[in-house]
């Protein structure tokens, strides 16, 4: 290739690209808009993963990490945090890259778009014959470069999904932003604590992120009686909110389900079904109203946490062409294995280049992006991504076609039956059964839901 090849994002799916094109001998440059690798997964560093370590390292990874007699691997049946992730494997697989004679990893580079070089969206002829040109900004400096081609493995985690219903933000939610929080906060975190001990709290969003957040607030209030928890489901019944328990072959997450039953049925916790976010007002006391399009009202709260997952950024892909599924904004191979409302279980089938390679030729999208605004991404699955787009970029077919990956069922039943059905239930024989104590961190694999 005249050029190299560039990926998009020091994450784990955006280095086991470079990994893999590494050992192959490809020339390779990681744009990473942080100030080190991992940097998102820095941002939810108190939250611990499903996956023990076996699961969390890539393989070609591994292999260059062993490759510098230098790196300790960890205990393949720990559950890291997602700063022990980092730490451990991240950095170190990142600085094995940068040390490499193949490519780099660049911090502090911002990719603000990308097209073919010299044309534009419109122009059709000679597309496939032009490098890439990526354009970017480090340190307040526009920049541009070219590629041969594009792995984007930027992720979803820098565009959480708001609070209002209708995919916006509600009415009032930009204007109390200082009173809202989109993630899972550290509750282990005495000053962090401290901010939701006595106070009305309401927590927004289904999932196991959803069930970290309840499980830690509920132990607030039981430290802090004066503590209040509403939880807003948008569906008109609790249902599958817990997870698949047992049936779930992740079996951390089939725990994290039964201690968010166990906080809900404590009576610690409030929750409120067919509540779908329309306004966020101030009262006369400086608190907080929460209103729902049915009409619904929470009143006296402090302090909101929204849960409710996250959507991709394709902003700096306006100028080239992609194939996205038009509700997801995934890619749209993967779409109706992945869709939470059609797709009861979250199992998705192994897949690899074909899959994933958009109408520009030589552009990818992997990782958490690949599944748009869909849940349950494993880091399994991004692995298997890199390694198959990679052996495509090398001309070796045979490879890129060999994707054998066996993943474990997710238990995870968004989708059966009707937006606003309360009988909605999974399908009979599917994945997930009734929830079966753990840590309130632990969330998705290498993704907080």
């Amino acid at each position: 290739m005249p050029h190299p090849v560039v990926v998009i994002g020091a994450g784990p799916i955006g280095l086991a690209a470079a990994a893999n094109a590494a050992e192959r001998g490809l020339d390779f440059v990681v744009l990473e808009a942080g100030a080190d690798a991992g940097a998102a997964v820095g941002e939810w560093s108190h939250v611990r993963l499903f996956s023990d370590w076996s699961e969390l390292i890539d393989p070609a990874g591994r292999r260059l990490l062993e490759g510098t007699g230098t790196w300790v691997a960890p205990d393949e049946a720990e559950f890291p945090t997602g700063g022990e992730w980092r730490r451990a494997y991240l950095q170190p697989l990142a600085d094995a890259l940068n040390a490499t004679a193949a490519g780099s990893v660049r911090y502090g580079a911002e990719v603000t778009g990308v097209s073919r070089a010299g044309r534009d969206l419109l122009v059709d002829a000679g597309r496939e014959r032009d490098p890439f040109a990526i354009h970017l900004r480090t340190a307040g400096r526009a920049e541009r470069m070219l590629a041969s081609a594009l792995v984007d493995a930027t992720g979803t985690w820098r565009r959480p999904n708001p609070l209002g219903a209708d995919g916006y933000p509600a009415l009032g939610e930009a204007e109390n932003a200082a009173r809202v929080t989109y993630g899972i906060p550290d509750f282990s975190d005495r000053s962090v604590a401290a901010r939701y001990a006595g106070k009305h709290v309401i927590v927004a969003g289904k999932g196991a992120s959803a069930q970290g957040v309840l499980i830690g607030l509920s132990k607030v209030a039981t430290a802090d009686p004066a503590t209040r928890v509403s939880w807003l489901l948008r569906r008109s019944s609790v249902g599958d909110a817990f997870g698949g328990g047992d049936n779930d072959q992740l079996e951390q997450r089939g725990k994290l389900g039964q201690d968010a039953r166990s906080a809900v049925e404590s009576g610690l916790v409030t929750n409120l079904t067919g509540f779908r976010t329309e306004s966020v007002r101030v009262q006369d006391d400086d608190r907080l109203t929460v209103t729902s399009t049915n009409g619904q009202q929470v009143a006296d709260v402090d302090e909101i946490i929204v849960v409710t997952g996250f959507r991709p950024d394709f902003s700096f892909l306006s100028e080239v062409r992609l194939d996205l599924d038009p509700a997801l904004g995934a890619v749209r191979a993967l779409a109706e294995q992945i869709h939470p409302d059609h797709h009861s279980c979250g199992d998705v089938a192994p897949h690899g280049h074909r899959e994933l390679a958009q109408p520009e030729q030589g552009l990818f999208v992997v990782g958490m992006k690949s599944y748009g605004r869909a849940p349950s991404f494993l880091a399994m699955t991004g692995f298997e991504q890199a390694r198959s787009v990679v052996a495509a970029l090398d001309g070796d077919l045979d490879a890129a076609d060999r994707v054998e990956l066996v993943l474990p069922e997710t238990g995870v039943c968004h989708g059966a039956g009707a937006f606003d059905d309360p009988s909605a239930v999974a399908a009979p024989g599917g994945c997930c059964g009734a929830p079966t104590d753990t840590d309130p961190r632990l969330i998705s694999l290498g993704r907080p839901s």
